[in-house]
């Protein structure tokens, strides 16, 4: 029994592999482990680094290390935890521009799906927040670094955003329209003419305004929508007589 009662109170230490690693080699190592994909690794070691070494540049870089990590592992809410931290405490640091481009890179691809061909798939509920996260991101960094390295690379991802956003606002124009909800098709369409000019929508959306208008009794309305498609893109088929809203190629694609 005394044998017993000695080896119940005995404990053990939990083995540190790390215990007496400097920090270079701690960073050496996470960055090993970032590279080679494991990632649940690679985020213990930075936060290791940073809990033993707080000050220096090698905590800045873990710190930023840290976000991409829980990026690249699709640890989106912990990745703008970390990118968030990180501004708030080095606000002026040298590639403080980066920590704004992974940023909206963590919304840009938040939803894999996000730049997908839509058509045939009812996106009318489809929450398009990532993509105005992602928008809202980039153009924080165009306007702050307009010479950093990352800011091409966001203007052409904004450009692709802009065109997902017209998308998506299309989508639920049709979805009304369809529906014989003329007037929220309208107000959408309208949207998409104001917001989205610059996107493949517009013809579109200036055609579903007129029909829209035209149902609902708006003649001056629809006549103003005609004159701008007229104007704007002179050979339209929306333009041709007779036409009507049932022969939109997406039509026959609702239930």
């Amino acid at each position: 029994m005394l044998v017993m009662g000695l080896a119940g109170c005995a404990t053990t230490e939990t083995y540190d592999e790390t215990r007496g690693w400097t920090v270079e080699k701690l960073y050496a190592q996470a960055r090993d482990e970032l590279n080679s994909g494991n990632y649940t690794r690679a985020v213990k070691l930075y936060e290791t680094l940073e809990s033993r070494y707080p000050y220096g540049r090698y905590a800045q870089q873990a710190q930023m290390d840290l976000a991409y990590t829980h990026y690249k592992d699709n640890e989106p809410e912990q990745a703008l935890a970390a990118i968030d931290r990180f501004i708030k405490l080095h606000p002026t640091h040298p590639s403080i521009d980066y920590m704004y481009y992974l940023r909206g890179l963590v919304f840009y691809n938040e939803d894999s799906g996000l730049l997908s061909t839509w058509a045939g798939q009812d996106m009318s509920e489809r929450d398009p927040r990532a993509a105005r996260e992602a928008f809202l991101a980039f153009n924080e960094l165009v306007t702050r670094f307009p010479n950093s390295t990352y800011t091409a690379d966001a203007t052409k991802k904004m450009e692709a955003l802009l065109d997902a956003l017209g998308g998506n606002e299309m989508h639920v124009a049709r979805y009304y329209m369809k529906r014989g909800a003329y007037l929220a098709a309208a107000n959408r369409s309208v949207g998409i003419v104001e917001n989205y000019a610059n996107t493949q929508y517009r013809e579109e959306a200036l055609a579903v305004m007129m029909a829209a208008y035209q149902r609902l009794n708006l003649p001056q309305l629809s006549g103003d929508a005609r004159r701008v498609l007229e104007l704007n893109y002179p050979n339209s088929q929306y333009l041709r007589a007779g036409w009507q809203i049932e022969e939109m190629p997406w039509w026959k694609l609702w239930k």
